[in-house]
């Protein structure tokens, strides 16, 4: 398939996964479903609470579950890089922010081990600070 093709699919369903996921996360959209669960729990008596009329209920909670897990996740995807570049440009545009911080998630897992262990020994000394400033402050 040409790659223009791959693009315009791929912009429209990012903006469907939008659209979705920001409708799906309204309250109207909870009222919605609570109803259509209120609306078949009164039916049970009418279809004599039949395999069938639980079967209703079955298919369409899994159908509706199994596409919005991928709504979902394209879309918490695509924020999660926009906060990325949003994050590494403000690590880019301070004067004393380490550049090594941009585009971090990309790091080995060895990587970020090193980084959290140097940041323990940060607040590790500046724990200690704090607690020698109060202790000097007290005599």
């Amino acid at each position: 398939m040409p790659e223009p093709y791959i693009a315009g699919v791929k912009d429209r369903f990012a903006r469907f996964a939008f659209v979705i996921s920001e409708v799906a996360g309204a309250p109207r959209a909870f009222l919605v479903a609570l109803a259509l669960v209120v609306v078949w729990g009164l039916t049970g008596p009418l279809f004599h609470f039949s395999d069938s009329w639980q079967l209703v209920i079955n298919t369409g909670t899994t159908v509706v579950t199994f596409l919005m897990v991928f709504l979902i996740q394209a879309t918490q995807n695509r924020e999660t890089r926009a906060l990325h570049l949003k994050v590494d440009e403000l690590i880019r545009s301070h004067r004393r922010a380490r550049n090594t911080f941009t585009d971090l998630e990309h790091a080995t897992d060895e990587e970020l081990a090193e980084l959290e262990a140097e940041f323990r020994k940060v607040r590790a000394r500046a724990t200690a600070r704090a607690q020698a400033k109060s202790a000097g402050g007290t005599h």
